[in-house]
């Protein structure tokens, strides 16, 4: 207990210097800025992806609102900067940085956008979490000799832990790289119970870690200082450096369209077809992200109630794992996991687990529509319908029997037969990525939902 309470100080007191360092930068960046505003290009002629949601909507007021206060600005010091995506790109390959890898993040969406969009081909890869990226960033420097950047929400930093502490560091195989970690959940800023969690934690893990790590900047002067840090530490340390990225320090960037749709429905649309194909036993598990706030609005609008849904809010990767400790005891209950593409091959080993020990009542779907939706629309291997297959995956690891769809009608005729079926089962939904605007989040907070959904289950 006294070494808990030892680390939680320790985190504390790292928080409350790096929400003092902004004050302590503020008098060079005035120096440096002067009365300018950093003027932004039309970064996307081509147009926009389908939406975002309501966080970049609001992001992109909040934004344009900003840049006319910019402009009103009676003192410098009232002004606030936005780093351009294309410039830090540019700055980061300036340096010999100029291999990127990683898993998107929302507070990275613009980057991580900008990047997809533009970097060469082999120089940027989306990896399954994480951890390998990390593994992949260590294979390009054995290889090359030269830094990467491995990009990450810094929910994600329990899945490089690992690779970190056996393969990166100096002790071991002494493999630098530059960590460029959204840093949601951040000491000060209003954000989802398990964003905060992880954000309070942030400091004191990449200490423990061994990682040094500073704020990134929002002015391209001050980044491109943060960089030379990094890249002066990864030199002469051979080991990773860690940047930390608070919520709107980019501006905004959007991937360019991408051909027509090719399927009838989008998630929520699909969605909503499964869910009135269940019974009033049935219990949910669905996967963090849109998902989840899509079913809990839904559950709402259709007056059903929240306790047959275990909403995983966070934990991405783990709800068909989460759903398989449930069907295996409480194999007189239907089991459904409402998972997604990303989340599915971040821990695609769940599914020889399902597949080898899934006892006859877990029913798991995947919703693909080949993209991170919930962090900015990047593509995700499941994009690629014509080589990458759910369905396979799954009858390779042993599930009884798999299943696709794609419309209305298919997703009600493979429900009705999941549930007269012994499982494991799979069912790929292919849809479309994108979702409507002014989606919110769930009013309950997870631990009401952990009591209603225990509940539910022990009564059935």
């Amino acid at each position: 207990m006294a070494t808990v309470t030892k680390m939680n100080r320790i985190c504390s007191s790292i928080c409350k210097l790096l929400l003092k360092q902004p004050k302590i930068l503020e008098g060079s960046r005035t120096l440096q800025r002067g009365l300018r505003t950093t003027p932004v290009a039309n970064q996307n002629p081509q147009g926009q992806e389908q939406g975002n949601g309501t966080q970049s909507s609001l992001q992109e007021k909040q934004y344009e609102e900003q840049q006319r206060r910019n402009k009103e600005a009676e003192f410098t010091e009232l002004v606030r900067d936005f780093l351009n995506p294309g410039e830090f790109y540019k700055a980061c390959v300036g340096l010999g940085i100029d291999y990127f890898t990683g898993v998107p993040d929302s507070l990275l969406k613009d980057f991580c956008a900008y990047v997809t969009a533009n970097a060469p081909e082999g120089k940027h890869l989306i990896a399954a979490n994480e951890g390998n990226a990390v593994a992949l960033a260590s294979g390009y420097h054995l290889a090359t000799g030269k830094h990467s950047m491995v990009y990450l929400q810094n929910s994600g930093l329990g899945n490089i832990v690992n690779p970190i502490m056996s393969l990166t560091s100096q002790s071991v195989y002494s493999i630098p790289m530059l960590l460029f970690i959204g840093w949601r959940g951040e000491p000060g800023k209003r954000d989802e119970p398990q964003h905060s969690t992880q954000g309070q934690s942030t400091p004191g893990l990449l200490a423990a870690l061994g990682i040094p790590f500073q704020p990134l900047p929002d002015y391209q002067e001050g980044a491109e200082q943060a960089l030379l840090t990094a890249k002066h530490y990864m030199k002469s340390a051979n080991a990773p450096y860690a940047l930390l990225v608070k919520r709107q320090i980019f501006s905004p960037y959007k991937l360019p369209k991408t051909g027509e749709p090719q399927f009838p429905l989008n998630r929520e649309g699909a969605l909503k077809v499964l869910i009135d194909c269940l019974g009033n036993k049935d219990v949910v598990i669905s996967t963090t992200g849109m998902t989840s706030r899509e079913l809990f609005e839904y559950r709402v609008t259709k007056d059903m109630g929240h306790e047959k849904d275990f909403l995983t809010v966070g934990s991405m990767g783990h709800a068909s794992s989460i759903a398989l400790g449930i069907a295996l005891q409480k194999p007189r209950r239907q089991v459904f996991c409402l998972d997604g593409d990303g989340a599915a091959i971040m821990h695609l080993g769940s599914m020889a687990s399902i597949g080898q020990n899934g006892p006859a009542n877990l029913k798991h779907v995947i919703i693909n529509n080949g993209a991170h939706d919930s962090v900015g629309g990047q593509p995700s291997d499941a994009k690629n319908h014509d080589t990458f297959s759910f369905v396979k995956i799954a009858e390779g690891c042993g599930y009884k029997q798999a299943f696709s769809a794609t419309t209305e009608e298919e997703i009600k005729t493979a429900i009705a037969a999941m549930r007269s079926m012994d499982g494991p089962l799979l069912l790929e939904i292919k849809a479309e990525k994108g979702h409507r605007k002014q989606l919110g989040r769930p009013t309950r907070t997870p631990l009401q939902n952990k009591e209603d959904f225990m509940h539910f289950l022990a009564i059935g």
